[in-house]
């Protein structure tokens, strides 16, 4: 029969071996990305509102086709979403 490997004693614990210096992982967000965030919510939000309430009377808004002022509109706010999900 195999005789079995005879284990080391357990000489307690021992810290690992250190590398060298440590690079800390930065957190957060950059300062400019809630700012931005939040005025992309707004600015397509009053550009839908403007554009149902006084889109007649406004030349750019009423050579663009409905689909495309609504477009805009949320494409700012799909934008603002975009940002939310790089917030920390």
């Amino acid at each position: 029969m195999p005789v079995s490997k005879k284990r080391k004693k357990d000489l307690g614990y021992q810290a690992p071996p250190t590398m060298g210096e440590h690079k800390i992982a930065k957190l957060g967000s950059p300062r400019w990305l809630a700012p931005t965030m939040v005025a992309c919510f707004v600015v397509g939000l009053i550009y839908i509102v403007l554009f149902y309430i006084a889109g007649p009377s406004i030349p750019i808004m009423r050579d663009l086709a409905n689909i495309v002022n609504v477009g805009i509109g949320f494409g700012f706010i799909i934008v603002g979403f975009f940002l939310s999900t790089k917030w920390q």
